[in-house]
């Protein structure tokens, strides 16, 4: 069993200090207070509707980890609610995150903030935000015994750590299968409009059905666009 040593990177109270000396750091003064807090674990953090049913409880459970394999665009779709709704959010380590694309799909940027470049400051940069933040994105992984004291400080703390990518001992696994762009005619010439994904959920923990939703990316109005759930085959739990 790992220990919960969420107080391994630092003190709480300086969070907006560490925060504002962080390089790149892109937000508003003082967001740590303004944000929602985070006192009620295991309850419930909104995403859109197309992402429901992949998720065990519809929703994003505070105090748990997720990690999204293959898909930057369903990464974001996550923040979407949440963040419409008053959320913050924050990512850490995507230099080529596109903000424009993230407001797109229905993300409140003006409750984002960005960490593009922490480099050797990412896990304390994570670990801060953690402790103000409802929703935190970490863009590339971190080894084995750092990963578990991050996800025992969003548990501690009440919020919800996303990782691009694999992670270990993940409450849920989002696995996207993108498949072929649409939009050619049949000369080969035209516009890439849309393709269908597939998107296979497994977890951790009785209430975790695995599942597979195909969506449409994008699809009306440049958002998801279900076409379908079916529940899965019994799936190796995840980490």
């Amino acid at each position: 069993m790992v220990p919960d040593d969420t107080d391994s990177f630092g003190d709480a109270d300086n969070t907006v200090a560490r925060l504002a000396s962080l390089p790149g750091l892109d937000t508003a003064s003082g967001m740590a207070t303004g944000a929602a807090g985070a006192s009620a674990v295991g309850k419930l953090l909104p995403v859109v509707p197309e992402l429901t049913d992949v998720l065990p409880h519809r929703g994003l459970r505070r105090g748990s980890t997720v990690s999204v394999i293959g898909s930057r665009l369903l990464v974001l779709s996550l923040l979407a609610e949440a963040t419409a709704r008053g959320s913050w959010a924050a990512v850490v380590g995507m230099p080529d995150l596109g903000v424009v694309a993230a407001a797109e799909l229905g993300v409140e940027v003006s409750r984002l903030a960005l960490v593009p470049a922490p480099g050797a400051e990412l896990v304390p940069a994570v670990a801060a935000l953690l402790d103000g933040l409802d929703l935190v994105v970490v863009g590339r992984g971190v080894n084995g015994r750092t990963a578990r004291q991050l996800s025992a400080r969003a548990r501690h703390r009440g919020a919800v750590l996303v990782s691009a990518g694999a992670w270990p001992g993940v409450d849920v696994e989002l696995r996207c299968e993108e498949g072929p762009w649409s939009g050619l005619g049949t000369s080969g010439y035209g516009y890439l409009s849309e393709r269908e994904v597939m998107v296979h959920s497994s977890g951790r923990g009785s209430a975790v059905r695995p599942m597979t939703a195909r969506l449409l990316v994008p699809g009306a109005g440049g958002r998801l666009a279900r076409l379908g759930t079916t529940e899965a085959e019994p799936m190796l739990e995840a980490g």
